[in-house]
């Protein structure tokens, strides 16, 4: 009898927590839970593969809503149709089409270009000589595209007389608080990015999504982001070297800057089969900096032995040579990489291409395999 009344009572449990989850998980995608306004019906939430800190919630009617996690909500109106009168006050209106875009954040130029999209941007927080995407770079020569400032001071007349529809920031924004504030005054929406919060380096890329969404062209970002993947998973599926690397460079006054082990580089070397030597560096430290500062005595302490290094040119200038690299540090000849000929550059346009991690990944795992031509890296001889 005992015996019956346990299994019972088992029985009962597990239909409870049964139905415990299945509530939960009508609670998470119930559409009344994504209910912003009366006027407007949930109709479905893009599925993400790796990104985790925006999504994107559909409505009947064309109507889709921005949701970035640490930063707030946009609903993009389709042309020719208007908001809804009850929206939250803290909903930004994003009516399409959205044009003439003040594009500060510099990773998301390589996703406009990936989206055939240029045409959309009227404005760029950099100069032309400081873009390494071809594409950026000749619109702006050509004055398609204008210079309107930096983030942290913009040309406010010039953006609203030409009528900016958008304004994407980076988090820099944040150090300049007033100039959000003010851009919000003149009727600019601004919307602030946050890819490179996302852990996994593909997050990163996956972000093409939203402003396929905000320019109208979502199947054209799907496709572009699969093709990233394919490269990654290419790579994935081959055994892992084991090999360690070391990816820095050195500052005019003789420092060594590195990448904190919590940053995408160094995921990136993990996820092309290799082992970063930094392997737990700033992980005590509460900071957003994905750089580290350290002498050289302490760097080459850390990576005399390892089995490649990488010369980061992106912040200083591309080397020809190993002798070039040893012109900034003699102590760097007695590093195991320097005398095994292990010694790499990479080229300067390698963090404004947002939309080829996965190609980096697949130039990384070619480095350390000895297999194939490279794109965003090259051999020091």
């Amino acid at each position: 009898m005992k015996k019956k009344w346990m299994a019972a009572g088992l029985m009962i449990l597990s239909v409870c927590v049964l139905t415990a989850c299945m509530a939960r998980q009508q609670s998470t995608d119930s559409p009344d839970n994504k209910n912003i306004s009366a006027e407007l019906v949930w109709d479905s939430s893009m599925e993400l593969r790796y990104a985790t800190e925006f999504q994107v919630d559909r409505y009947e009617g064309g109507y889709e809503l921005l949701t970035i996690v640490q930063d707030g909500r946009y609903l993009v109106v389709p042309e020719g149709k208007e908001a809804p009168s009850d929206l939250s006050e803290d909903i930004v209106v994003l009516q399409q089409p959205i044009e003439h875009i003040y594009l500060v954040a510099s990773a998301v130029m390589d996703m406009f270009v990936s989206l055939d999209a240029l045409d959309r941007v009227g404005f760029s927080g950099l100069r032309a000589d400081s873009w390494y995407i071809e594409e950026a770079r000749a619109a702006m020569e050509r004055g398609e595209i204008l210079h309107a400032g930096s983030y942290s001071a913009p040309d406010y007349e010039q953006i609203v007389s030409k009528g900016c529809g958008l304004a994407v920031e980076n988090t820099m924004i944040y150090h300049t608080p007033e100039v959000k504030e003010q851009l919000e005054k003149l009727k600019v929406p601004v919307l602030v990015d946050y890819s490179s919060y996302e852990s996994n380096p593909l997050g990163r890329t996956e972000w093409v999504r939203l402003y396929g969404v905000l320019v109208g062209k979502e199947e054209e970002a799907k496709k572009a982001f699969e093709e990233e993947v394919r490269a990654f998973e290419a790579v994935d599926q081959e055994e892992k070297t084991g090999s360690t690397v070391a990816f820095f460079y050195i500052s005019t006054n003789g420092e060594v800057n590195v990448r904190r082990s919590s940053d995408y580089l160094p995921k990136m070397i993990t996820m092309a089969g290799g082992s970063y030597v930094f392997e737990h560096l700033g992980e005590e430290e509460d900071t957003a900096s994905s750089n580290v500062t350290m002498q050289m005595e302490e760097f080459y302490a850390a990576a005399k032995d390892a089995d490649y290094i990488i010369y980061n040119s992106t912040t200083t200038e591309e080397l020809s040579s190993i002798e070039e690299l040893l012109e900034k540090s003699s102590l760097l000849e007695k590093f195991r990489a320097v005398q095994e000929g292990n010694v790499y550059c990479t080229t300067k346009n390698l963090y404004q291409s947002s939309m080829e991690l996965g190609t980096i990944i697949s130039d990384l795992h070619k480095m350390l395999t000895g297999r194939g031509d490279m794109t965003y890296l090259y051999q020091l001889e």
